[in-house]
């Protein structure tokens, strides 16, 4: 039966595939569930997470198959400091062993790949960050596919060391209070993301981000993707369905935009409304077809002169 299940999953796949009309550009995604995976197995923790280095690997494949710009991965987290000491020195062993294998790896530079680290890199052990620096200075003049790699990452302690630097600098007089916005913070986050993210991914079965890129995730309203699998069973019919979980999430928000923009044009008539009215007309598209005729009656209603 197993030949069957194959070429079902594989049929499955390239439907998926199919019905899809386009891709995030920045997907992120919180690997969760290696040690449950490991104990299921019978199986040592380190085991587990080696095997989700493998899932890491195929995920980044499927990413530039499927035209994604930006990938970040949650690998480790500030509140992994506290794992016992042999998996927090086996996880970094294996951070440090992956990192130098996907920097000198072909289809890295094949495809152009930039890697990045971000957090606070500057808690990890030396041979750590021996091997960012060295896969950060390998693909440092490639931008097709961003691969971030969070590593002593806390989405607060992101924005607290904003914080910090933004009150530091006006107390000293650099910077005054009312120049601070959103500009200001963000020129102050970690170096890392390029675009806002558009998807978060959680596998393992827990329903919540975990502090993870809330300055990026949140402003741009990105979809979210919760899954059952463990990360080392997450396959790509998984992450085709994540993508059409972000579709979704996408046709939803155009349909309000127009929905929104609509009622202002009803609410407060032509003159106050020009920006409304372009919101309309750029998201009508998104609307049944009975909406699309209300609107254009409305604009008719609106353009034509009264007597």
């Amino acid at each position: 039966m197993e030949p069957v299940r194959t070429w079902g999953r594989n049929a499955y796949e390239r439907l998926l595939e199919w019905e899809l009309s386009g891709t995030p550009d920045h997907v992120a995604v919180i690997q969760d569930g290696n040690r449950r995976y490991a104990s299921e197995q019978g199986a040592e923790k380190t085991d587990g997470h080696r095997a989700g280095a493998e899932t890491t690997e195929a995920v980044l494949n499927w990413c530039d198959e499927l035209d994604v710009r930006e990938l970040t991965l949650y690998a480790f987290s500030t509140e992994n400091f506290e794992r016992p000491p042999d998996e927090r020195e086996a996880l970094f062993d294996l951070i440090e062993e992956k990192l130098l294998e996907f920097a000198d790896a072909d289809r890295v530079h094949d495809s152009e790949v930039r890697i990045r680290a971000i957090g606070e890199t500057h808690e990890l052990p030396e041979r750590v960050r021996d091997a960012i620096r060295y896969a950060e200075r390998r693909t440092a003049g490639y931008d097709e596919l961003h691969l971030n790699i969070a590593l002593a990452y806390g989405g607060r302690a992101e924005l607290l060391s904003a914080a910090r630097d933004v009150t530091r600098e006006v107390a000293t007089g650099d910077l005054a209070a009312d120049d601070v916005d959103v500009d200001t913070v963000e020129d102050r986050l970690y170096e890392g993301p390029v675009r806002d993210v558009d998807l978060i991914i959680r596998t393992g079965g827990a329903e919540r981000t975990s502090n993870f890129l809330p300055w990026h995730a949140n402003g741009n309203e990105a979809a979210v993707y919760f899954c059952t699998p463990y990360w080392p069973e997450f396959r790509k019919v998984d992450f085709l369905r994540s993508i059409r979980t972000y579709e979704s999430r996408k046709e939803s928000w155009r349909k309000t935009r127009a929905r929104r923009a609509l009622a202002l044009v009803h609410a407060l008539g032509a003159a106050e409304v020009s920006e409304a009215r372009r919101v309309l007309r750029r998201f009508k598209d998104a609307l049944p077809s009975g909406e699309r005729e209300a609107i254009e009656e409305t604009e008719a209603d609106i353009e034509t002169p009264a007597d």
